[in-house]
């Protein structure tokens, strides 16, 4: 809060004792007559003032450097102004009870009594100069060498009349330390420097706060003479001229003998030095945001540390043709941002090191499936023991690929996340829906998702979208946060209260994951990693981008959440670039230097986290028939309660030839056989590999029962599609489908002509017509299925 003005307390007294007066005798009514005229003419001083201080207001906007701190307040970057000056801003707290007693005695011993212009010091030297008929000396307080530094002007009598009517306006704006604050931001130091933060960062490289009495004087002296005191080149007169000033301290009795004698034998090694350009990448990234001060939490041990790490491991890359990464960590406890490396070298200009690399928008490639299934878990679609067909799918005209281009036919929840399977990933965010998941992601903050949102589709969970490290490593602290997001903390002003968090996930799911992705035997643990005996316990998701051209790994424990992207700024595409390969190992390597052999308590199961017997062949609770159990976690009233039904019970003949159904089931000579439920797109899975299962015999062929539904599902061609075929090179296009178990030849027809019968899992081929076509499949139940496509020919 800003204190009255000295002067504007005195009118206010004036105007009491005036009343005081009015109420006097009548020997004092002429001394009131006086008075009144007096208060007149203040209160018209006061208004003509007011009047100009509105029609020429103070010039007090002041461009400083923007200044960038670490987590202790210590400047590790900074901006020149737009005037190419460093005029770095010092706060309040940072002026210490001796810089202010310091340059106080120094430069204006009544700063705090007078009102901006001290009239004896005016008066004395005015008259000094009138007799001695040259300037000898001044008489500029300290807020009228604050109003000089505002507005410049050349030392004329006129002008020293505007600089105390700038003084005047400055003590009816400020108070008085704030006027202090102003002249210790403006006064100059030769060059470029003004400041006394500029000054004490360039020549002693700390904060003012931190300066002896020693360096205070010292730095007080050199703006009376600028360019003949100049620090690094003349430090002799300095000291000479410091020491001077120093024993006409202890004259005055400012400070003790002890203090003195000890400023006095400090030696001055000072010189010019550079402004600090450490962490560059985010440096440029809060500049963006405006500021003076601009206070991050970065932990500049743990940076430097990093920074180190990365620039090393980067060097070893260049050999693989592999130039860049980047690192965000983020300590899980406060939320804040302790490390940014954007680039392995900031000053790299061949392999774009100015680049930021955690801000740049990339593809995540599998780093989002975690979320995925969790958010799976929570909706009761799945539980880690969960039982997923991965085999060849077509999502209308979209069929993913695993990453080796193998399927692996009956998989668990946490099988495909461990392995990082994408048909399985495909198939949940199907159950999920997209539009929920793009929802959570845009809660926590990924941007460019939340504009293209319209634009995406199923591929998404396998990267087809753009995200950022920064984006990734604050959804990884998710999982360390109990399912609560917090948006990452850069700077100390971003304030968050305990519990301000967006609901991610719930402790259960979220739990769920942690121990599937903390388990270490796992494809994507990289082969040449060995340095684990001391490693802590941690969490990690790989990911590697389309075209190999980004590989990340993102890690947390309890303390830190820590992203990896590495990869070329080019978007070049390196055969060898993999997440579990080349990110990973950095991952490890930098747990290994921020964490070494933590004993830190991993997370524990919360209390809406269950476990109960499951069929391992479904995942489901088990039913009556269900041979085979295995524990899994589950979420009580979330997860699904229906029963296991793996297994059906089907009529047969006695010699297993023929089976029945209700409808033509004999009253005698049939026996009953359970029999496991196998889809057709697995029945695919099983013929094309030859794999033996145990089929359902053929429906009794003199069965009238007309079959209506489970007809074939036609998944070559995709319906409703347009296919071009090159005239020069024609290829036929295939016919395939998925039918069910009770089914063991099709018929296909194309435009109402029967073409061609096969087995079921037989594939044929045609070359269609120009132009509609339609495609027919019967199955041998009688049962038709019809789709249409369009054919052109074009010149290729």
């Amino acid at each position: 809060m800003r204190t009255k003005a000295p002067w504007r307390e005195s009118i206010i007294n004036w105007s009491k004792r005036v009343a005081t007066w009015s109420r006097s005798t009548p020997a004092k009514r002429k001394s009131l007559k006086y008075g009144k005229r007096l208060l007149i003419t203040i209160v018209a001083s006061v208004i003509t003032f007011l009047l100009l201080n509105w029609v020429f207001p103070l010039p007090d906007k002041i461009e400083y450097s923007t200044i960038i701190t670490d987590s202790k307040g210590e400047v590790i970057h900074a901006f020149l102004t737009n005037d190419q000056k460093w005029r770095m801003k010092t706060e309040l707290e940072e002026i210490s009870p001796l810089l202010r007693k310091t340059i106080i005695e120094k430069e204006d011993r009544y700063f705090y009594s007078h009102p901006g212009i001290n009239a004896l010091a005016i008066t004395r030297a005015f008259a000094k100069n009138i007799f001695r008929l040259k300037r000898t000396s001044g008489a500029s307080t300290i807020t009228m060498q604050v109003a000089r530094a505002l507005e410049p002007k050349s030392r004329t009598y006129f002008n020293k009349f505007i600089e105390m009517f700038r003084a005047l306006q400055l003590e009816y704006r400020y108070n008085k330390n704030e006027i202090l604050q102003l002249y210790l931001n403006l006064v100059p130091y030769g060059g470029n420097i003004e400041g006394v933060k500029s000054a004490s960062i360039l020549y002693f490289k700390k904060n003012p706060d931190h300066l002896s009495l020693a360096e205070i004087t010292a730095l007080s002296i050199i703006p009376n003479r600028p360019s003949s005191l100049v620090m690094g080149k003349h430090n002799d007169r300095i000291v000479a001229e410091r020491n001077r000033w120093l024993q006409k301290f202890a004259k005055d009795k400012v400070f003790t003998q002890k203090e003195i004698a000890d400023a006095l034998s400090e030696p001055l090694t000072a010189t010019r030095g550079t402004v600090p350009q450490l962490i560059p990448h985010l440096a440029w990234k809060l500049k963006q945001q405006g500021g003076d001060i601009i206070k991050t939490n970065i932990e500049l041990n743990t940076q430097l540390k990093t920074e180190k790490l990365v620039a090393d491991y980067s060097r070893i890359l260049t050999l693989k043709n592999i130039r860049n990464a980047a690192v965000v960590i983020i300590d899980n406890k406060t939320h804040n941002v302790i490390t940014y490396v954007g680039s392995a070298n900031f000053t790299d200009t061949i392999d774009g090191g100015q680049v930021n690399g955690a801000k740049a928008i990339r593809q995540p490639g599998s780093t989002l499936k975690p979320l995925l299934y969790g958010l799976c878990i929570d909706a009761g679609l799945m539980t880690p023991k969960a039982v997923i067909t991965d085999v060849a799918v077509n999502f209308g005209g979209y069929a993913p690929e695993n990453y080796d281009k193998q399927f692996n036919g009956y998989v668990t929840m946490e099988y495909a996340l461990e392995h990082s399977l994408n048909i399985p990933a495909v198939k949940g965010l199907q159950m999920l829906g997209k539009d929920p998941f793009i929802q959570k992601l845009g809660e926590c903050d990924f941007q460019q998702i939340k504009k293209d949102q319209r634009k995406l589709g199923l591929s998404l969970i396998l990267g087809g979208c753009g995200a950022t490290l920064e984006e990734l490593t604050g959804l990884y602290s998710v999982f360390a946060n109990n399912g609560q997001y917090l948006p990452p903390r850069y700077t100390q002003d971003s304030f968050q209260q305990a519990g301000q968090g967006i609901k991610i996930l719930s402790p259960a799911a979220t739990f769920m994951i942690n121990d599937i992705l903390s388990k270490v035997n796992r494809p994507d643990f990289p082969l040449n990693w060995g340095s684990t005996e001391h490693m802590p316990r941690i969490a990690w998701k790989t990911g590697t981008s389309y075209g190999r051209r980004d590989a990340w790994s993102i890690g947390y424990n309890r303390k830190y959440t820590v992203g990896i992207w590495t990869g070329n700024f080019s978007a070049l595409g390196i055969p060898e670039l993999s997440g579990a390969n080349i990110a990973t190992p950095l991952l490890f390597k930098i747990f290994n230097t921020i964490d070494y052999d933590s004993d830190e308590q991993w997370f524990t199961q919360p209390k809406d986290c269950d476990i109960r017997m499951v069929c391992s062949e479904t995942g489901l609770p088990p039913g009556e028939h269900c041979p085979n159990t295995v524990t899994d976690y589950f979420i009580p009233l979330v997860s699904t309660s229906q029963l296991c039904n793996n297994l059906q019970e089907i009529a047969i003949s006695a010699n297993e030839k023929i089976s029945y159904c209700k409808t033509c089931q004999p009253a005698e000579g049939y026996k009953k056989k359970w029999y496991r439920v196998v889809s057709p797109e697995m029945q695919r899975y099983y013929e094309e590999r030859h794999i033996v299962y145990e089929k359902i015999p053929p429906h009794n062929p003199d069965c009238e029962r007309v079959f209506k539904d489970g007809g074939p599902a036609i998944t070559s061609p995709r319906n409703g599609s347009e296919y071009f075929i090159s005239k020069k090179h024609p290829e036929p296009l295939q016919l395939s489908c998925n039918v069910g178990n009770d089914v063991h030849k099709v018929y296909w027809y194309i435009n109402n002509q029967f073409y061609k019968s096969g087995e079921v899992h037989n594939r044929q081929f045609f070359m269609p017509e120009e132009g509609p076509v339609k495609i027919s499949c019967t199955d041998d139940k009688g049962r038709n299925r019809d789709i249409w496509i369009r054919v052109k020919f074009v010149d290729l």
